[in-house]
């Protein structure tokens, strides 16, 4: 089975979910901001013990640190993420 380089692109992508808590009142703030960033796909606001979940996408795990991680990390209101990246199993 021959693969078409958009399949072979979407494979050696790095998807991750991230979960941000944020200062009281602020998530809705977060929730705007990160959704700006290139390569977040999604972000929502949920209740329990995190304020917002987002997903993020990148070509490897340095550019999803580098040019997501960092600046999310960099927005007012976030006290606290956790990154899981998605696993193909």
């Amino acid at each position: 089975m021959v693969r078409s380089l958009d399949e072979m692109e979407l494979k050696m992508s790095i998807q991750a979910y991230i979960l941000i808590q944020t200062e009281v009142g602020k998530a809705g703030l977060v929730t705007k901001a990160v959704t700006a960033i290139a390569g977040v796909t999604i972000a929502e606001g949920v209740t329990g013990p995190y304020d917002v979940i987002m997903r993020a996408e990148a070509a490897n795990m340095d550019e999803l640190g580098k040019t997501v991680l960092s600046k999310i990390q960099s927005i007012p209101g976030i006290t606290r993420t956790l990154t899981c990246p998605v696993t193909n199993l």
